[in-house]
């Protein structure tokens, strides 16, 4: 791909803010709450801000396929053999969202040669916007009247078992799951919902995020692109960096972990 990627980041902040705008007027609603085949909730705010994002990419470049999470969840998935696409999480963290919590994010995700090398995480409730270009580096803004200001750069940190910040899910907790945290006794546990996860480490204000449990790939593409960005990695069982496009039919992940710190050693996965 020979596109000057900066040249997306004024569009598709527009588009993720409109996305968002949309998301916020149905969490300030009586919406209701639908489940999909696999029994997983969905609201009109996924609805509406999938077609919101899926039109603005298209008007963006038309030649790029778009993987939305709700129009898979119907059957609708186009040819992505060509190693470019785009995928589209309009609600991360729906849970958290008919809790009426602030934690859930609207994700935009890059991939090419099935790495994440673009990703935009906004979470509408609480004002902030991240973005990440693989290696030109990665931001934070605030949102405020639908725009954004106090634009600054983000990056992770050294990683110190003095200080270990362990993120973990709200609401997807396991056995395995607390049997790998038990290698950290002394660490200090932050929960959070959806791919603001990610967010944490990618500005430096956590070191790992074991996700043990299921996910698809438009829940962690854009937020894995921003935590690239910043200096850090999502490596699956085998300790290779975490892929796109495995499997067309299902978009399934693995298991994998994030790290501030990539050389950071850490107990196997598998």
């Amino acid at each position: 791909m020979t596109t000057d990627l900066s040249s997306f980041v004024p569009p598709l902040t527009a588009t993720v803010l409109e996305a968002g705008q949309k998301v916020m007027e149905v969490f300030k609603s009586n919406f209701e709450v639908y489940g999909k085949d696999d029994q997983s909730p969905v609201t009109e705010a996924d609805r509406q801000g999938e077609i919101i994002i899926t039109k603005a990419l298209f008007e963006l470049a038309p030649d790029i396929p778009i993987v939305g999470e709700e129009a898979k969840s119907e059957g609708k998935c186009p040819d992505i053999s060509g190693g470019t696409f785009w995928l589209v999480d309009p609600l991360d963290g729906t849970k958290e969202f008919i809790k009426k919590g602030n934690d859930f994010t609207v994700n935009i995700g890059l991939i090419v040669d099935n790495k994440p090398i673009l990703g935009f995480v906004l979470a509408p409730a609480l004002n902030q916007l991240y973005w990440g270009i693989v290696g030109q580096g990665a931001w934070i803004a605030d949102v405020k009247n639908n725009a954004i200001t106090n634009i600054r750069p983000i990056s992770t940190r050294s990683t110190s078992e003095e200080s270990l910040v362990i993120v973990a899910s709200k609401s997807h907790r396991s056995k395995e799951l607390e049997a790998w945290l038990s290698h950290y006794p002394s660490a200090q546990h932050t929960s959070i919902g959806s791919s603001l996860k990610f967010c944490l480490i990618a500005r430096g204000e956590a070191d790992l995020y074991p996700r043990l449990g299921p996910t698809c790939e438009w829940d962690t593409a854009a937020a894995h692109a921003v935590l690239i960005a910043a200096g850090g990695s999502v490596d699956a069982p085998d300790g290779t960096p975490l892929k796109y496009g495995k499997d067309p039919k299902t978009f399934l992940n693995p298991y994998f972990i994030c790290k501030g710190n990539p050389d950071t050693a850490t107990p196997s996965i598998a």
